[in-house]
């Protein structure tokens, strides 16, 4: 892979350097992927949305045909805070900060997504987004897809928020595991620990993801071999995407405390290092892992490679023994009310 410089960046908020592969045989169809590696403007979506906009342009600069942020871009990932929770209390601060997050947050669908929509068309990209998303007043950890024509594609919502995440998002269900047939692949997501749940993993292989979205916020070296593993397992690409995050990304104390650690944070200290990453059905590290700052990353994808991977090991193929081992997905949506009129109605209409 290569360094190169950015081109002529619209504001001085952009990466400082774009890391781009370009090795992929001519021959085969390829799709130019980038993971997008830079920090939300926490508590300010409308800001969070222009940054987006320019990172996108950038990144469509370089022919990027496929986009991906990370996890929580829009609405931001409250690393460090506990929102004031403890077991048996709330103090009224924490309920203040949630009521902040809760505002940040984004409806689905909404104006911010008809605006990240706009985003997809205008610069003719495939686009996966992390947000936070509003439902009522639940909120949850999830990820939008968009077409380059500008459509709403769909979304999926964390199944699994991980320790103190759920204090604050709710749960995903089995109706939001999408695997999208698109002309540039199959592309599905799974967001952070989440990764690691091997039958979410392997009802997205049954739906043939092809290129396997996994925006993140572990920049922990373990996390590479997560990415790997999944690659090597799935046969398919594997894009991770996660924040590079100083302190002074977030706000300043008191309006924000990172908790038990924040005397020891200076505004430049790294709260979160990235450690973005490209991977082959192959298991070959494309482009990444950048653990230096914000950055575009990106890597020429030879879909063919995903046969040469299969022939090795097709998990829910030639190498599933279904006589042994099975898995049923619950993929309906799962409702605290359901009202029967409603249902009556739709019966009806579907008859």
């Amino acid at each position: 892979m290569a360094l190169v410089p950015a081109p002529p960046p619209p504001s001085a908020d952009s990466p400082l350097f774009a890391e781009v592969d370009m090795g992929a045989d001519s021959s085969a169809p390829t799709v130019r992927a980038t993971v997008v590696q830079a920090s939300t403007v926490f508590y300010d979506t409308p800001a969070t949305l222009d940054k987006a906009e320019r990172l996108l342009a950038e990144a469509a600069g370089y022919g990027a045909q496929l986009v991906v942020f990370p996890e929580a871009f829009v609405g931001g990932y409250p690393r460090g805070s506990s929102f004031g929770a403890s077991i048996g209390n709330r103090t009224p601060k924490g309920r203040e900060e949630f009521r902040k997050y809760h505002a940040a947050a984004i409806d689905v669908p909404g104006p911010e997504v008809d605006r990240l929509a706009a985003m997809a068309g205008k610069y003719k990209v495939y686009l996966v987004m992390g947000v936070i998303e509003r439902d009522g007043y639940t909120l949850y950890c999830t990820i939008l897809f968009f077409d380059s024509q500008g459509h709403y594609l769909g979304k999926h919502r964390k199944l699994m928020p991980t320790a103190t995440e759920r204090i604050v998002w709710g749960f995903g269900d089995g109706s939001t595991i999408p695997v999208i047939d698109t002309p540039i692949g199959k592309i599905g997501g799974a967001i952070c620990w989440e990764n690691r749940m091997p039958l979410l993993r392997t009802a997205m292989y049954a739906k043939g993801v092809e290129i396997y979205c996994a925006p993140t916020a572990d920049a922990r070296d373990t996390w590479q071999a997560t990415m790997k593993h999944i690659a090597l397992e799935g046969g398919c690409f594997v894009l991770s995407a996660n924040q590079f995050c100083r302190r002074k990304d977030y706000p300043p104390p008191p309006e924000y405390i990172f908790s038990g650690i924040e005397e020891d944070r200076t505004p430049d200290s790294v709260v979160c290092a990235g450690g973005s990453v490209i991977i082959s059905p192959l298991g070959t590290v494309l482009a990444g892992p950048n653990f230096e700052g914000e950055a575009l990353i990106s890597a020429d994808l030879d879909l063919g490679e995903i046969a040469c991977a299969k022939f090795d090991f097709d998990v829910v193929g030639h190498y599933s023994r279904p006589e042994v081992f099975s898995l049923t997905v619950k993929d309906h949506p799962t409702n605290a009310v359901t009202f029967t009129s409603a249902a009556a109605k739709n019966e009806s209409r579907n008859k």
